[in-house]
């Protein structure tokens, strides 16, 4: 899928949630937002599969963009470059929040209750 596209859109009762795949022109765009979620994961991982279906039926608060970059897409070297701590991730799927650019916290693992206590903290 060509990146910048919307990853899964699903429609539920007339609201229509987004989850963007990003790639190398389009991250930093991303991260930048007011505040973003960003899933880091890899293409044959199964818990990353499982929480991307979590995310899928997931209707974040107002304001906040919900993004996945699949670490193992080629072109993605300024994105490692821009966070080296990327490189020393051994528990996928890792998530992020960053507020306006600045990463406020990560957290390795799934589940939308601790993502939603997370993101009460800025919105």
């Amino acid at each position: 899928m060509e990146e910048g596209r919307f990853l899964h859109r699903l429609i539920h009762n007339s609201r229509s949630e987004v989850m963007e795949l990003l790639g190398k022109n389009d991250w930093r765009e991303f991260v930048d937002s007011p505040i973003a979620v960003l899933m880091l994961g890899k293409t044959n991982c199964k818990a990353c599969e499982e929480w991307t279906t979590e995310l899928d039926d997931y209707a974040p608060p107002s304001g906040v963009r919900v993004g996945k970059i699949l670490l193992d897409t080629p072109g993605l070297a300024r994105f490692k470059i821009a966070y080296p701590w990327v490189s020393e991730i051994d528990i996928l799927p890792f998530n992020t929040i960053f507020i306006a650019g600045e990463l406020k916290k990560q957290w390795a693992g799934g589940g939308l209750e601790r993502l939603q206590n997370r993101l009460n903290r800025f919105v």
